[in-house]
């Protein structure tokens, strides 16, 4: 068993031989925090926590020497408000005699192997109770009317512990939560950077890293998902961390909807940290009996830097929040007809798209929005899905996936489930199932509203709608979209004093369609999209094992967009794609093979017409699919490691790579986005190679130089054939310095001898 009671010392200890956290009962029962990092096996506990009097600072009146005991200095494990602590909290709640004040104390603890689900909601698990064991600590409010049981679940093979706080009104009234994250933690630190990551539409999960000032910091979301502005995602390092030394504490969130991220340094010179739903606009109404469930939230250590933290989440992920059969096999290539037709098609342009792309190699075709109702622009029609769109299809959904499993490709249709046009037949018959405020005309982005997922009927709707088309032919892939953030946010059915639930309960609504249905399908590949990276979060791998990066394919820009993304998700949940020059999004052209490089990144995919290319091209293409598919176990199930920053030094350049399972073959990556005069000496080391074994590079891939007679100079460079020492690629690194163009990329596969 990895966690312990010491009765004697009331204390409570997780460890797994690699990580260690330990907790104590204060006085009457208050819950502090010791400590989290590297695993202990020797500590003092009475030396753990030194208390003297603050002036400014409450003291219980427990006993006589409560002066030198304060809330607003103890480092506790659930904050509350009201009772001396006067950092942020983590629970806040009216009572109902209309007061706030709440206080905590033990009442009872249970230690189990395994782990409970949350009911609800997304939540990792384990495949064998013997893979980590759980700590549930029951907290009673002084007043007798809320009982809080905080779980603890600490994992036996990754660095991390999972925590969630269940809140139950135990009293004859109504209470208010205003307030229920899944965690707070204190550290007995303030000199830390604080990581985080912001953004926007195109431009997601952009990394942050600053010093951690004085006062409150937060990143948050009020946009009913997680949001192309933030990420609910956190990290405080050591000032001389980097991606592979140093203290590393991380938390990442396991929701999908509005959220918080605070970090507040106290005066005494400790930082506090709060992860959970956001407190904003937020209101839970629970009736004597009711419970509240806080989302999960995922606790790293590491003192690897940002990759030891990467290597946690990822492997996390993988394995204890990716479910279903889709988990361990290898993804295919896709190819989308978004940007090739956007709505404009019908079955036979569809089929000829297909025939192009099935020729070099792809292996799924997705037919995107504008299938259904009479949608031709992005204007009418959704909610309507059972309304197929005659005109386009004349043979139904079913004549053109048998057409496209006639063909040797298997066949993917686009949905947005969560929405509805005004311009619907849906809507017409239900105006009051869309999400509003009475006496305010609705908002509306991209032509559309939001479905109230509140509301059970809206539910079955939507799910017995989807279930039929998924159902009316031989589909093997859905990308589910949400294109819109949520305004308005209001329910015809919720009494007054339940409205500022709706955004919560839109999400949990979510999630029960969401499962719903791919448990009915379980054969289908299922990929998130929210205007692409709006909810690429903790919870959606949940239920879907992959998502659309970005609605930004520009490869210079993916660049940094993918290098966010993967602090916590590993590359096999990230929809990457090569596409059309000049780019849609930002207007740039970049060369075809670096385009290629940073897509195989990850989930490779086209959003092009590959039959409108050059013969040249398509024989480019086709060898790169073929490249991608020999590769594909390594890049999608292997070990991936950052090597070189796009946020950092000159914002130039870009490394990462991949390391298979069995560490026989590395394949690495580097980007140089713009060539400059009498460039410097550039070397990059590789990382996690065995030191005393050599390796082989059997391909070497580079863009071509546009330089005049740059042909000599350049096939000296050409490293195919060459071999390198692990410990001299880990060391000395290799050179980079014969880069002499714009948007230029090298690919490089290495096997061990």
């Amino acid at each position: 068993m990895s966690i312990i009671f010491n009765e004697q010392e009331r204390s409570f200890t997780l460890s797994n031989g690699r990580i260690s956290y330990v907790m104590q009962l204060f006085l009457e029962g208050y819950l502090g925090h010791l400590y989290f990092g590297r695993t202990l096996k020797h500590f003092n506990i009475k030396r753990a926590f030194y208390q003297t009097e603050r002036e400014g600072a409450p003291n219980p009146e427990l006993h006589a020497d409560a002066r030198t005991f304060s809330l607003d200095v103890l480092p506790q494990e659930y904050a509350i408000y009201g009772s001396g602590d006067y950092r942020i909290p983590a629970l806040e709640a009216t009572l109902s005699n209309g007061t706030t004040t709440l206080d905590l104390r033990y009442k009872s603890h249970e230690i189990f192997a395994g782990k409970k689900p949350l009911q609800g909601l997304p939540a990792s698990f384990v495949n064998a109770d013997s893979e980590a064991d759980t700590l549930e600590i029951t907290m009673q409010e002084v007043g007798g009317e809320l009982e809080v049981v905080l779980s603890y679940t600490i994992f036996n093979d990754l660095d991390v512990i999972a925590r969630s706080a269940r809140i139950k009104n135990v009293g004859n009234g109504n209470v208010y939560l205003r307030k229920a994250a899944s965690l707070s933690l204190d550290l007995p630190s303030t000199d830390f950077d604080r990581v985080s990551m912001y953004g926007k539409h195109a431009f997601e999960r952009n990394v942050e890293r600053v010093p951690l000032g004085h006062g409150i910091a937060i990143d948050s979301s009020t946009r009913g998902a997680t949001s192309h502005q933030h990420q609910n995602f956190l990290a405080l390092c050591e000032h001389n961390a980097d991606e592979f030394h140093g203290e590393v504490y991380a938390c990442g969130l396991v929701w999908s909807g509005n959220f918080e991220a605070a970090t507040e340094v106290s005066p005494y010179g400790n930082t506090r940290m709060v992860m959970g739903i956001n407190g904003f606009d937020f209101k839970w109404e629970l009736k004597p009996s009711d419970s509240f469930t806080t989302p999960e939230a995922l606790l790293v250590f590491t003192q690897d830097g940002f990759n030891g933290m990467s290597q946690n989440f990822h492997g996390f992920v993988q394995k204890h929040l990716v479910r279903g059969e889709h988990r361990d096999a290898l993804r295919p290539v896709l190819v989308n007809s978004w940007e090739a037709a956007y709505m404009d098609f019908n079955e036979d342009s569809i089929v000829n798209f297909a025939k192009d792309a099935v020729k070099l190699g792809a292996e799924l075709i997705v037919l995107d929005d504008g299938w259904f109702g009479v949608r031709d622009k992005d204007n009418c029609s959704l909610g309507d899905w059972t309304i197929l769109n005659a005109k386009k299809l004349p043979n139904g959904l079913k004549g053109l996936a048998d057409r496209i499993h006639a063909l040797g490709s298997k066949f993917g249709l686009w949905v947005e489930p969560e929405m509805v046009s005004p311009d619907s037949e849906l809507f017409r018959a239900h105006p009051d199932w869309a999400l509003g405020v009475p006496n305010h005309v609705r908002s509306q982005q991209r032509n559309q509203y939001v479905l109230d997922l509140s509301r059970q009927e809206v539910r079955d709707y939507v799910v017995d709608a989807i279930c039929k088309v998924l159902g009316s032919a031989d589909i093997d892939y859905v990308k589910w979209d949400m294109n819109r953030n949520l305004t308005d946010i209001g329910s015809a059915t919720l009494p007054a004093s339940q409205q500022q639930e709706v955004a919560t309960r839109f999400v949990l609504g979510t999630y029960d369609i969401m499962e719903r249905i791919t448990k009915a399908f379980p054969h289908i590949l299922f990929e998130s999209c929210a205007g692409g990276g709006r909810r690429f979060d903790l919870g959606m791998i949940y239920y879907m094992p992959q998502v659309w990066t970005s609605d930004n394919t520009d490869e210079v820009c993916r660049q940094r967009i993918q290098y966010g993304t993967s602090y916590v998700f590993p590359p096999i949940t990230m929809g990457c794609h090569v596409s059309a020059c000049p780019n849609h999004q930002v207007g740039r052209s970049t060369p075809m093979l670096s385009r290629f490089v940073c897509a195989m990144s990850g989930n490779f995919g086209y959003e092009m017409d590959l039959g409108k290319l050059s013969p040249e091209e398509q024989e480019e293409v086709k060898g790169h699919i073929a490249l991608y598919k020999e590769l594909r176990p390594t890049i999608q199930k292997g070990k991936f490691f950052r090597l070189m920053s796009p946020f950092e030094g000159t914002k130039n350049e870009t490394s990462w790579q991949f390391v298979s399972q069995d560490g026989s073959e590395v394949i690495f990556m580097y980007f140089k986005n713009e060539c400059l005069p009498q460039g410097n000496i550039r070397k990059v080391r590789l990382t996690a190679l065995d030191p005393n074994a050599t390796y082989k590079v059997t391909k070497h891939l580079f863009t071509p130089s546009l330089a005049v007679n740059a042909l000599d100079y350049l096939s000296n460079y050409n490293l195919e054939g060459d071999v390198f020492g692990g410990d001299e690629l880990m060391e000395f690194g290799l050179n980079m310095d014969k880069v002499d163009r714009d948007f230029a990329a090298h690919l490089l596969v290495f096997k061990r001898q």
